[in-house]
């Protein structure tokens, strides 16, 4: 494993109890997020049907996967950071979940009917997004979907973590809209939604979210 996926992978098993707990529930408070993420579930039941799999591809904490459950999919998280993974265990038994890395899944070929990578594209170094999304255009299904939510920027390379005072720091990358869709369409899905909102006032940037649908 190279330095920077070491340093991002400590990062997060840092921050694994820390996000479990900021974020227990933050979904409720995010009207945007819920309506993008209910079109994707919508679309992948369309796609796939009922027991649709799906892959929550950095699931973090795993705060999303009970969502797509309850909307009668079948969501299986990965996440980089093996801390994210024992907690998202921990705390929504019954859904699987495992230690992997976007550039390698652990899916077989065309066996999901989606993808949802919320906030963990944003990681992807510019050298390895071409592999990264290849993978993606891999697992999943022709006719099924891919799902993004990233903070809207110039490409430009950043340090994350440091304001959170935890003694974690990280490369991460705010992609602008397009380079987001161009990766979409290179490795083979045609964006079907387009959604942005303004930054909050806690917030530094603007969020933006895409949605493909595998050619």
């Amino acid at each position: 494993m190279d330095s920077k996926t070491t340093e991002l992978r400590e990062a997060h098993d840092v921050l694994a109890e820390f996000y479990a707990e900021r974020l227990a529930g933050a979904l409720d408070e995010m009207p945007v997020d819920r309506a993008v993420l209910g079109l994707f579930r919508e679309w992948v039941l369309e796609a796939g049907g009922p027991g649709a799999a799906v892959g929550d591809i950095g699931c973090g904490s795993g705060r999303l996967a009970p969502y797509l459950a309850a909307a009668g999919l079948a969501p299986h998280g990965v996440d980089l950071s093996p801390e994210m993974v024992r907690v998202a265990r921990r705390d929504h038994p019954g859904i699987p979940f495992d230690v992997a890395d976007l550039r390698e899944l652990p899916f077989d070929d065309a066996s999901l009917s989606g993808a949802l990578c919320w906030y963990s594209l944003m990681y992807l170094a510019p050298a390895d997004r071409r592999s990264a999304f290849g993978e993606l255009a891999r697992v999943v299904a022709p006719g099924g979907y891919l799902a993004t939510a990233f903070k809207a920027g110039d490409d430009t390379l950043r340090r994350g973590g440091r304001t959170l005072d935890l003694g974690i720091e990280f490369d991460i990358y705010w992609y602008s809209p397009e380079e987001m869709e161009r990766r979409f369409t290179e490795a083979g899905f045609r964006a079907v939604y387009w959604a942005g909102r303004p930054a909050d006032p806690t917030e530094p940037q603007p969020q933006a979210y895409l949605v493909g649908r595998r050619l």
